[in-house]
């Protein structure tokens, strides 16, 4: 897959998780095999108005390239100023350029919605054309979007809104195969992601419900998709790219022992250290430790007393004994 002069060898690419995909996750599902990354979303008011803690959202580092920077917003003119502090370099010393601006009109998240964002766009299709365009023309950069199905089952109008964010110049377009409605339940429609492939030249990727070969095989034959995005199948199991990667080039993939596994949890419990304080880091990582321990025996119990760690080391030595 290829978006503009960006290429995407297997089309394997991480969702951008808000409260997920920092620096830290990322930087572990780059080193299993993703091959684009995104960040969580942005705020594109928030960087106008000139908040001091939105620009770390935007940090990365050159081993995460490429990797979009994920704003959202309602505004076109925030957007657009938004988008053009991130690609010419001026909003922080320490933020890099990114390799594409993302949009987001699919977070089903209710705070966002009720500001008339995220998912909330997919109900005013010229708006968010208009957002589109806003960002095209402030940035050099490709600009890509993400989307739902649509809001409810009674609106399933991913192509339509594909087509006009095609025609406002969008390089890509990534559909959650869920409507807003569905948040997180049910199954993704993969008929909707086929009919957003057929109405669109651009590039398509699909998403959801991906967690494993098995299902990334049965998205790409049904729609014929360009690429796929992968969520939550990545949190705890980075290994879902190495599985994917051997899938697409014809080799056997060996799943992770359990002492892989812990010793993968353990490094990004270092990561998350590493990029936070310690003090926000802990709380963070409790949950993060949890989905890596999922399938191991003696995992229930292990939870409940990371949820009482109150050290890096702690979490370690409670990870560790589950191996011993």
């Amino acid at each position: 897959m290829k978006i503009h002069s960006i290429e995407i060898p297997h089309g394997l690419c991480l969702a951008p998780l808000a409260g997920v995909s920092d620096r830290a996750f990322r930087k572990i599902c780059r080193s299993h095999g993703a091959e684009y990354l995104c960040s969580e979303m942005i705020s594109a008011a928030a960087i106008c108005y000139g908040d001091k803690k939105t620009p770390k959202l935007c940090e990365f580092g050159e081993d995460e390239m490429p990797i979009a920077l994920q704003l959202f917003g309602s505004r076109p003119d925030f957007m657009a100023e938004a988008a053009r502090r991130i690609s010419d370099g001026t909003l922080a010393d320490y933020v890099k350029i990114p390799a594409a601006i993302d949009i987001n009109m699919g977070c089903p998240v209710r705070k966002i919605v009720s500001n008339g964002e995220g998912s909330a766009l997919m109900r005013d299709i010229p708006l968010a054309a208009s957002i589109v365009r806003a960002v095209v023309d402030a940035t050099h950069l490709p600009v890509t979007v993400k989307i739902r199905a649509g809001f409810d089952e009674a609106h399933k109008n991913a192509p339509e809104m594909a087509k006009a964010l095609e025609d406002a110049g969008a390089a890509m377009i990534c559909v959650h195969g869920r409507t807003r409605a569905q948040m997180y339940s049910g199954k993704a429609d993969l008929s909707v992601i086929a009919a957003v492939k057929n109405a669109v030249t651009i590039p398509v990727v699909g998403n959801g419900d991906i967690f494993s070969a098995e299902a990334a095989k049965t998205m790409l034959s049904e729609t014929g998709c360009d690429g796929i995005m992968i969520a939550r199948g990545a949190m705890g199991n980075p290994w879902i790219f190495d599985e994917l990667t051997a899938f697409f080039d014809g080799k056997p993939y060996t799943p992770p022992t359990p002492e892989e596994i812990i010793a993968e949890a353990a490094h990004h419990l270092d990561l998350v250290c590493e990029y936070k304080e310690e003090r926000f880091a802990i709380p963070e990582a409790r949950k993060i430790m949890a989905h890596y321990i999922h399938d191991i025996r003696g995992a229930s119990a292990a939870r409940g007393k990371l949820n009482f760690a109150e050290t890096a080391d702690e979490m370690k030595s409670i990870l560790y004994s589950l191996v011993e």
